[in-house]
């Protein structure tokens, strides 16, 4: 019964909640769009032209946000272990990403070619236990990381969200290791009560 109360309890100020509200009066696919949204406004992440790698996309928003942005000549491949209904001029990959079968896809995608921007909205499936999700959400971003090594240019632009918490710090240390410009933020269409956050990284330094 309590876990029915609170079910209707997040229903509702879901629906109540501002971005919510206007992801569907501009018919996109979720808030999340308004989060890449901000966070290009910030630190001007997309090019016309560009190649980008959009992992953990479902449903969408971040690829419709991102094939906008980069336009006719762009390429977006989006990946996610669920099916994304298609989206226009949008590459997607139905797999685990994990799993190398997934990687060699995208490398497929990619035809030989590097990408501009490897960007990553993956969460983890949460318990509730704060340092259960947190560890899930840092061992997210590090397969996601190590992909980017890989697969990006050497000015690319890697940005992933991450759950604060014991780990963080040390996550965050590692990154600058191997980029020259790493950057913390929230954007303002992420919740409040909420651990996510998200780090923008450019320029890898090897």
């Amino acid at each position: 019964m309590k876990k029915k109360s609170s079910s209707k309890l997040w229903l509702r100020n879901h629906f109540k909640d501002l971005y919510v509200k206007k992801s569907h009066k501009k018919k996109i696919r979720s808030r999340a769009w308004f989060k890449i949204q901000q966070i290009h406004k910030k630190f001007n992440i997309f090019k016309l032209g560009n190649i980008v790698i959009d992992i953990g996309c479902f449903p969408g928003s971040w690829s419709q946000y991102a094939i906008k942005k980069v336009g006719q000549t762009g390429t977006v491949i989006s990946c996610d272990i669920q099916l994304m209904n298609p989206i226009p001029k949008v590459i997607f990959i139905q797999g685990n990403i994990k799993k190398k079968k997934t990687y060699l896809s995208i490398l497929n995608a990619l035809k030989n070619r590097k990408s501009n921007l490897v960007m990553s909205d993956l969460s983890p499936k949460t318990t509730g236990h704060s340092l259960i999700d947190v560890c899930r959400s840092i061992n997210l971003s590090k397969i996601v990381f190590n992909l980017s090594l890989n697969i990006l240019y050497k000015n690319g632009i890697f940005i992933t969200k991450i759950f604060q918490g014991d780990g963080f710090d040390l996550y965050i240390k590692s990154i600058k290791n191997y980029f020259s410009m790493v950057k913390i933020y929230k954007p303002k269409s992420s919740s409040l009560k909420s651990r996510e956050i998200f780090v923008i990284a450019k320029n890898i330094k090897k």
